[in-house]
């Protein structure tokens, strides 16, 4: 049996990225798997942290999203952005770790930002007005 993961649409895909909501439980699993207090020794961290990257991007969309709908000098919109850059940072060099001893200690780094991004948008959930729903017609 075969199981697969779409962590995100391509960028150029014409989907609105609002109607495929996060899948928490999975991006949470995966970070728990990496700071586990034993880790599995079986785990193939270097998946494990390219995984994390493609979850951490994803989610910093979202939060990017919720961000913009945040007056402009609100006092979260600094962290957020704050917290999104340490995000394109850490992402924009996403590549598999090449030596063992490096995937465990970045698949731990990258399951920390996606604790972190989720922790944020939490926080701007409850700061952030819902978005305007259309009326159909």
């Amino acid at each position: 049996m075969n199981v697969h993961f779409v962590l995100h649409a391509p960028h150029d895909s014409h989907a609105d990225p609002e109607e495929f909501p996060l899948d928490r439980a999975t991006h949470e699993a995966l970070a728990d798997a990496a700071l586990g207090d034993t880790p599995d020794p079986r785990a193939d961290l270097q998946l494990l942290a390219l995984q994390l990257a493609g979850a951490a991007r994803v989610i910093a969309e979202d939060l990017r999203r919720a961000a913009d709908r945040l007056p402009p000098h609100h006092s979260l919109r600094a962290l957020t952005d704050m917290l999104l850059e340490a995000t394109d940072r850490a992402t924009d060099r996403a590549t598999a770790p090449e030596l063992p001893a490096d995937a465990g200690r970045c698949a731990r780094d990258r399951a920390r930002l996606v604790r972190a991004l989720y922790a944020r948008l939490d926080r701007l959930g409850a700061a952030v007005p819902a978005p305007a729903v259309r009326a159909a017609g």
